[in-house]
C-alpha cells in the first residue's frame, strides 16, 4: 500500500545563512553527528574510522561528475545555457562520452524561448585557441516542456569528454545562489570518483580525504564501490503535498558480481556512503524479485517496495541476481532504479549511513526519516542549534538504522 505522507510535515527552518555557500578548507574538517539510538554526539569527520566496526563493509558511489553546463550564443547575441543531462545518441555513457564529432543529449535548456532553433556556437569570450578550435555547435532536434534533445557537433578529433572538459563547467546545485568557479572542479567532485556520468556529486563522499580513507582500511573494514549516476532530478523539490504525487527520476547504476557476492555473505555491518548508495543498495532486492519471478532483471519502479508483499529472503534475492549474472557470464549487474525511500520502507541491506544535512521537503528526509524511525527532527534540530553547516558543501552525519 503506498503510504500517505504529506511533505509539509518534513520542513524546517533553512535560512540562507546555514547554506555552506564553499567547502571548507580541508575536507575532513567538517563537523560529523553521530545519530544512535535517539542519542546525539558531535564529532569532526576525521574521526569517522574510530565510529566504524572493523570487519564492516562500506559501500562507495564512485561515479564521477561532468563539467555538463555549456554557454552558447545565438547570432542575435542571446545566451544559452545547455545542460547535459543523460546520452540519447550514442545512449549508453561510456560510448557517448568516447563519442567524436557529434553526440546527441537529452538537456535542460536556459533562456530556451529565445531559441528559435537556429545552430547555436560556443559563447567563447576569452577562450583558448584549444577551445576556439573545437568550433563546437549546437543543434535543437526537439524539445518538450522542460528538456530539449541538443545534437552537439565540433572539430578536433576530441572524445566528447574532453569536449565537455574544455568548454564545460561544473553543475554546481541552483541553491548556492552563485556561478561556478575554479574551486568547485576540484572540490565538487570526490577524491575516489572514477566513473563519468553525474551531473550532481554524491556529497556525503566530498569529506573524504585519503587519510581517512586509509585509517578506515586500517581498521579491518572491506571497501567496495557501486556507480549510480546522480541526474539533474536530484535538484527537483516536491511540488505536490501528497509524496505519492511526486514522481521520481530514473538513475542508472552498476553493481559488480564481485559486490553481490559479499552481501550475500552477510553477517557485518554494513556502512553506505550516501543517499545513493542507499538507494542503489536497497534496489537490489527488488532486481533480484524480478530475476526470481520473471528471469531478468528489471528497473525497480518508484512504489515497488509498498505495492505488495515479498516471500523471498534477501539472500535468495541477492542469490538469483548472482545466477543471472553467471547465466550470462557478466561480471557487473547494469540496471536502473526510480525507487523512493519514505518512512515504511523495510530496509534489507544497510546498517549505517554517512550523509549530509538535506533541503527541507525533499525526498532525501524522507529517506533519513525512513532510516532512522521517522527521528529526523532530533537529528535537524541538533545540527541547526550547534553551528552544524547545511547541504552540499555542509557537514556530515553517521546515522544508525532504528
Amino acid at each position: 500500500m503506498i503510504p500517505e505522507i504529506h511533505i509539509e510535515d518534513y520542513d524546517y527552518g533553512l535560512e540562507d545563512s546555514r547554506i555552506a555557500k564553499y567547502p571548507l578548507a580541508e575536507r575532513d574538517q567538517s563537523k560529523l553527528l553521530h545519530y544512535r539510538r535517539g542519542n546525539v554526539r558531535e564529532y569532526v569527520f576525521r574521526d569517522l574510522p574510530s565510529l566504524i566496526s572493523p570487519g564492516s563493509l562500506m559501500v562507495f558511489n564512485d561515479t564521477k561528475v561532468v563539467p555538463a553546463r555549456l554557454h552558447f550564443q545565438r547570432e542575435s547575441g542571446a545566451h544559452i545555457e545547455i545542460f547535459c543531462l543523460e546520452p540519447v545518441s550514442p545512449a549508453e555513457y561510456a560510448t557517448a562520452f568516447s563519442a567524436t564529432g557529434s553526440s546527441s543529449w537529452k538537456c535542460v535548456l536556459g533562456n530556451a524561448k529565445k531559441w528559435k532553433g537556429d545552430i547555436l556556437r560556443l559563447y567563447n569570450q576569452d577562450a583558448s585557441p584549444e577551445i576556439s578550435a573545437l568550433d563546437l555547435k549546437a543543434e535543437l532536434l526537439g524539445r518538450d516542456e522542460k528538456t530539449g534533445t541538443v545534437r552537439f557537433s565540433w572539430e578536433g578529433g576530441h572524445p566528447f569528454s574532453r569536449v565537455l572538459e574544455l568548454a564545460g563547467t561544473v553543475p554546481i546545485p541552483p541553491y548556492l545562489n552563485r556561478e561556478s568557479e575554479a574551486i568547485d572542479t576540484e572540490r565538487y567532485q570526490t577524491l575516489y570518483a572514477r566513473i563519468r556520468g553525474s551531473v550532481a556529486a554524491p556529497t556525503a563522499g566530498l569529506h573524504f580525504t585519503d587519510r581517512v580513507l586509509q585509517d578506515i582500511r586500517n581498521k579491518g573494514v572491506d571497501m567496495e564501490n557501486v556507480c549510480l549516476h546522480v541526474g539533474a532530478g536530484t535538484f527537483l523539490p516536491v511540488k505536490s503535498s501528497l509524496v505519492s504525487e511526486h514522481p521520481m527520476h530514473r538513475e542508472p547504476f552498476v553493481v559488480t558480481r564481485e559486490l553481490i557476492k559479499k552481501l550475500m555473505e552477510g553477517g557485518r555491518e554494513l556502512v553506505a556512503v550516501g543517499t545513493t548508495s542507499v538507494r542503489t543498495l536497497e534496489s537490489l532486492y527488488y532486481i533480484g524479485v524480478s530475476c526470481i519471478e520473471k528471469g531478468i532483471p528489471q528497473d525497480v519502479q518508484q512504489w515497488a517496495p509498498y505495492t505488495r508483499e515479498y516471500p523471498y529472503s534477501t539472500k535468495e534475492a541477492l542469490g538469483a541476481i548472482a545466477d543471472y549474472l553467471d547465466r550470462e557470464q557478466l561480471d557487473s549487474l547494469v540496471s536502473g532504479t526510480r525507487i523512493i525511500i519514505v518512512p515504511g520502507f523495510r530496509f534489507r541491506i544497510v546498517d549505517k549511513l554517512v550523509t549530509n544535512f538535506h533541503q527541507p521537503e525533499s525526498t532525501l528526509i524522507l529517506l533519513v526519516s525512513a532510516f532512522v524511525g521517522g527521528d529526523w527532527r532530533t537529528i535537524y534540530d541538533y545540527a541547526l542549534s550547534h553551528g552544524f553547516r547545511f547541504l552540499s558543501y555542509g557537514d556530515s552525519s553517521l546515522l544508525e538504522r532504528v
